[in-house]
């Protein structure tokens, strides 16, 4: 392992994302030169797909896998709310570092908040799970769907094209773009997607010295976390077009998840909180708490049948 060949998507955050793990692996791997190779992404070629419609579906991760899976490159980072809920054989998250802020943000015009944007504001986002949350606090908005890298994105605010735009906020930390952000929202006001603010590190199962070289990267709390709330997502029929949001608070041993599913237009949703020490059985029981409340309903009228690891008991991981 003389050269660690790290594969980025050439997004200005996947950048900083995989510039942050490249820069903790030169430390723990002394005399091993870390290269970045970018790729782009079919995501990042195709522009005017709504997000909702492919997220967790591999969109932007797919050709990633595919180039470190042909040996192209070692080890690729991901913004784990990308990646499929279905492991790709022969490929590993070797490591989870330390999550990011988890919450969403709003960035509008003139500092406004959700509550004080006024009625027929044109707030923009790419994300079923925002929109159904945001109508269900302020049904008098107009979404406008939302592309581009963050960036851009914030740029539709200052040039007057929108009134105000949700994002995630660990994104707009991490590029030192959030002074834009004019409301943190609460997870308990609108909840984040499963694993937001959180990176995979990815590489292939057979390069066991790469794979105990990355397990130093890895937050122990943060991996539980993920599992608990990608669990859920799978269990859920993994979240392809389906406003499912989850977040899960590791405390010591105890595990706290928080879920949702709603629908589309924000009339509707139903929530539950669990807690457990096991992280899978945890995101089951949650899903399982979740259809019984109704959730079934709204995934049957959005054309997402549930797994049958829900019903069947079998592990959905």
């Amino acid at each position: 392992m003389a050269v660690i060949r790290i594969g980025t998507r050439a997004s200005a955050l996947a950048l900083w994302q995989t510039r942050y793990i490249a820069a903790r692996l030169a430390v723990l791997a002394h005399g091993i030169h870390v290269e970045l190779v970018e790729i782009v992404s079919t995501g990042d070629r195709i522009t005017d797909v709504p997000l909702s419609s492919v997220e967790g579906t591999g969109f932007f991760t797919a050709t990633l896998e595919r180039a470190l899976a042909e040996g192209r490159v070692d080890v690729a980072v991901h913004s784990y709310k990308d990646l499929p809920v279905e492991q790709t054989p022969g490929l590993s998250v070797a490591a989870v570092p330390a999550r990011g802020p988890v919450e969403d943000v709003l960035c509008a015009r003139n500092g406004m908040t959700l509550a004080t944007l006024p009625a027929g504001a044109r707030v923009g986002t790419c994300s079923a799970r925002r929109t159904a949350q945001v109508l269900a606090l302020r049904p008098d908005v107009e979404i406008h769907p939302l592309r581009g890298n963050v960036p851009t994105r914030v740029q539709r605010v200052t040039s007057g094209e929108l009134d105000a735009i949700v994002l995630a906020r660990a994104g707009l930390v991490r590029l030192g773009l959030d002074t834009h952000v004019t409301e943190v929202f609460p997870t308990d006001v609108v909840l984040p997607a499963p694993a937001q603010g959180a990176l995979a590190v990815q590489c292939r199962t057979g390069d066991a010295d790469l794979v105990h070289l990355l397990a130093a990267l890895d937050d122990a709390p943060t991996r539980r976390a993920v599992i608990a709330e990608r669990t859920l997502l799978h269990a859920l029929g993994g979240g392809c077009s389906v406003p499912v949001g989850a977040i899960a608070v590791c405390d010591r041993s105890q595990l706290t998840l928080a879920a949702g599913v709603f629908t589309l237009d924000g009339s509707h949703g139903v929530r539950v909180e669990e807690r457990g020490t096991d992280a899978s059985a945890l995101g089951e029981a949650a899903a399982r708490r979740l259809l019984a409340l109704g959730a079934g309903e709204i995934l049957g009228i959005l054309g997402t049948v549930p797994v049958k690891s829900v019903l069947s008991g079998d592990s959905p991981c």
